[in-house]
Order: structure tokens, then sequence, then C-alpha cells
């Protein structure tokens, strides 16, 4: 394969669509200069030398050198070695449609040349946010009709931290300040995102975090739920809130938050059970609900938000990257009718960033909603693609000594790796003592074999665009029968 390390074309502008003539001493639009092309091992030392990655030793990332991508298109990433790689994580769970779409790639286009920029401060707005809140409206479950934006889904959980406590200051039970959130969830990277997750080694290097947040456990059935059913675990798991509650006082309590499935924490689902005990919990005691969808929003599990699935209806969502399927950074929170009334009608809510509504952002991500939509792809997940990836991926590692069970639904999945899978219902099941080695062999064969799946601890995460068709599922779950076979062969099962 010819590799191409040429950056992509400026985009033209749609049919009909005309360029503004530049202003008065404003010189011509022109297209912007070649990038410079470059080795990979010039990549790299320029790399190591001035950028710090997110979550990464970087000492260790230094002396090995980082893979760059230069391009994607569809499912697929190249890298600076001509290397052509199945992207079975959308990205960071996040491109919904597909790289290289030039329906977004317009939008943002048109979008720049016509208003790149302007705030939504001081009593003003702008076309391409008011056309995504009302677009929102429609895609979003009945009572959600107001729509606060962010940059990210960390900044978004910051947001539903204000609403929460601006709703019951309003309300006038300023003691209602306790958030509940489970461990092993995770809520961004932020002080307040990684106060709200429950994963430990963020807080370690958190000296000060967010007051009056408290954690109960997740609802891990294959790790912790020993003897019991999924069923029943998850529903003991659940009755945790009621505790936690009545612990501290339900007239202390403002909220509990968790993501549908839990996503970075290992592609966790909780049994049927799970849900609809929180939420009765919820409503009987006065707590918001509120759903992380950064992950599992607009359309990952085949309906257009993962609570949907579950069966639960909460007060307020966090949305993100399928928003804009990560083209560009946007975030969102929906408030249910009620708790928006009580923002809007009591005076000044002082929460707000310079770019909360970008007008480039809100632009791509109408096009990409109206894309999910019109296009049929959220359909197609529920109806075609979803079904086959699960059917697939089961089948084809039914049979791996090292796979012990599979979560999800629609284009997700978690592959949970096991010394000894137990019996058909689970029973005596056990996991590896050095799990996070065993998931890390794993994802560096995936590497090595061309193919992004992810690993968290001992569980290994899929989760491909949308656009993904049938015969790219039977390549990606070929590739991931094969990483887990060589791993099973390297450690010996």
């Amino acid at each position: 394969m010819t590799f191409r390390n040429d950056p992509a074309p400026i985009v033209a502008p749609a049919a009909g669509v005309a360029s503004p003539s530049p202003a008065p001493g404003q010189a011509p639009v022109t297209a912007a200069a070649p990038r410079v092309a470059r080795s990979t091992a010039e990549y790299r030392v320029l790399d190591a030398a001035h950028h710090l990655h997110p979550f990464s030793d970087m000492g260790t990332l230094n002396r090995t050198g980082s893979r760059v991508i230069t391009r994607a298109e569809g499912v697929y990433l190249w890298d600076s070695e001509g290397h052509k790689i199945i992207d079975g994580m959308a990205g960071l769970w996040c491109v919904n449609v597909g790289h290289a779409r030039k329906e977004l790639a317009e939008a943002a286009y048109r979008q720049m040349l016509e208003l790149p920029f302007y705030n939504t401060f001081f009593k003003t707005t702008h076309p391409p946010v008011i056309e995504l809140s009302a677009l929102l409206a429609e895609v979003t479950p009945p009572g959600f009709n107001h729509f606060f934006y962010c940059n990210s889904g960390s900044e978004g959980n910051d947001t539903v931290l204000r609403i929460v406590y601006q709703y019951w200051l309003v309300k006038g039970q300023p003691s209602k300040k306790y958030v509940i959130s489970r461990t092993n969830g995770y809520h961004g990277s932020t002080i307040a995102g990684a106060s709200l997750g429950g994963m430990g080694y963020m807080h370690e290097q958190m000296p000060s975090k967010v007051e009056h947040i408290v954690h109960i456990d997740q609802p891990y059935w294959y790790g912790n739920g020993g003897d019991l059913s999924p069923e029943a675990f998850s529903l003991n798991c659940a009755r945790q809130l009621e505790a936690k509650i009545l612990e501290l006082g339900a007239e202390n309590v403002a909220a509990f938050i968790g993501e549908p499935f839990q996503g970075a924490g290992g592609v966790i689902f909780p049994a049927s059970t799970y849900w609809p005990e929180i939420e009765r919990i919820c409503r009987k005691y006065d707590i918001l609900l509120c759903a992380d969808e950064v992950i599992g929003g607009f359309g990952r599990t085949g309906e257009w938000f993962s609570h949907e699935y579950f069966g639960f209806q909460p007060d307020l969502l966090t949305m993100a990257k399928g928003l804009t399927s990560g083209y560009v950074p946007m975030g969102a929170v929906g408030l249910q009718d009620h708790v928006a009334a009580a923002i809007i009608e009591n005076g000044e809510f002082n929460h707000g960033l310079t770019y909360s509504g970008h007008p480039v952002a809100a632009a791509v991500a109408v096009a990409n909603l109206r894309l999910l939509r019109e296009g049929g792809i959220v359909e197609r997940v529920k109806t075609d693609i979803g079904p086959y990836f699960q059917k697939t991926l089961r089948a084809a590692l039914a049979d791996s000594p090292l796979v012990g069970d599979i979560a999800g639904t629609g284009l997700v999945a978690g592959i949970q790796l096991a010394q000894y899978k137990g019996d058909a219902q689970g029973l005596g099941r056990q996991r590896f003592a050095n799990g996070g080695e065993v998931g890390t062999i794993c994802r560096d064969f995936c590497f090595e074999n061309d193919l992004v799946m992810r690993a968290t601890g001992d569980r290994m995460l899929l989760s491909p665009p949308f656009v993904i068709t049938h015969e790219e599922v039977d390549e990606l779950v070929g590739k991931a029968r094969r990483a887990i076979d060589l791993t099973a062969q390297r450690i010996g099962t």
C-alpha cells in the first residue's frame, strides 16, 4: 500500500455556499501551508522533547517511542510507517460516524468562514447553538428541553455538580450537598470529575478533593459477585445506595451519579435488577438521578442514550464524545424541565466557559446528529450491525480458555480475561492475580497486529465506529481472537 503523509486537502464549500470576500485590508483566503514531512524517528524525537501525554508513563513512552497516527478513514487508521490499523475503539469511544466524513468537515469549514467564534455570555447567542439545542431536544428523551454547553465530559460533570447544588439551594434545602457515585466509575479527570469517579489511582495524585462526594460499590458481578446470581448481586449493590443515604441522612443527599454501563472501568454491565432499584431509591428519598452518557450517548447501545437501554429516567444527562463524533471538542449537560425551571427562574447561574456553545463545535454537532438520525446510523446499530458484532464476537471467543465472560450490547463490549472461567453459570470462576499484566500483554499483541483494542486491567474493551461493515467486524473479531490466543500462549494457559 502506498502511504500518504501529506495533509488532507482543504475542503471546498458545499455547492451553493459562497466563500466570503476578504474584509478591507485582509488578505484573500488561501490554503494552509503544507505540513512539514518528517520521518517517524523525527516525529518521536519532537514528541518526547515537548509533549506530555495523558495517562502515560512518559519515561517509558519516550524510550520506546509513540505510534504516530497520520490519517484515518472510515474504521481505519494509518501510522507514519504505513500500517493500516482497524480502530476498535472509535478513537476514544467517540468517532461514532467514522473517520473523514466530509459532511462534518464541510460544516466546520462553512461555520469558520461565517462566524468562527463568538461567546454566549452577555445576553448573546448565535444560530448554530440555537439549532443544536433544538435538535438535542428532539433526540433526547421527553422532558429534556434545556442544555448547557462545555468542552468535554469532565467539564460536563463539573457542571452537573454546580447545577445540583444550585437546584437544592433554590428549593430551600441547602443541606443537600452529598453526591453519591461508585467505585471504579469514571467521570473525568478534572478535580471535580476525578473526585466523582471512584478510581483510586487518580485520587492518589490529588491531595485536594471536592468535598461531600462519597462512593458505593460498583455492580461488577464477575469480579465481586461470588456465588450470587448476577441479578441478586446487582440488586444488593443498588441497595447500598439506600444504606448510604440513610447513613448520611436523606436531608443531606443531593444526587446519585453513574454511567449506565461503566466505560473506562471495563465495560461493566449491571444486571436488569440494578437501575430500576437505583431509580426507585432516588425517587423515594428525593435525590436527583444523574446519568453520565459521555460514552454511552448517541447510539452506542443501539438506543440514542444508554439509560434508555437500561430502562430508567434520569434528571440530568452528561454528554460529550459522540455529540460531535470527536471531530471537535464539545460537551453538554441536559436538564429535565423541573431542574431547568429551578435554574432559569432564580437569578444568575454563575458558571460558564469561554467556549460554551462554540459556533464551530455546534455546527459540527448539528451535522453529526442529523447524520446519525437521518442516515439511519443509530437504527442500524440496534437492528443490524450491533447484533452482528455481538453474535460474531461471542461465537469467535466461546471456546477460548482465556475468556471468562463477554458483556455488552450494540457496538460496545467488555471481554473478561480469566484464569478459569468456571462452569456454565460462572460459578468457580477465577481471575488472574496479575490481571493487569495479562491485559497489557493482550493489548500489546493487538498493537503489533494492527488492532486498537483497549485494556482496562484484565478486561479488553471494544467500541468501534458505527459505520463498520460486516466484513470489517469479521476482521476486527479475527484480530481480537488472534491477540487473545497469543496472550494465552505467552502466559501458558
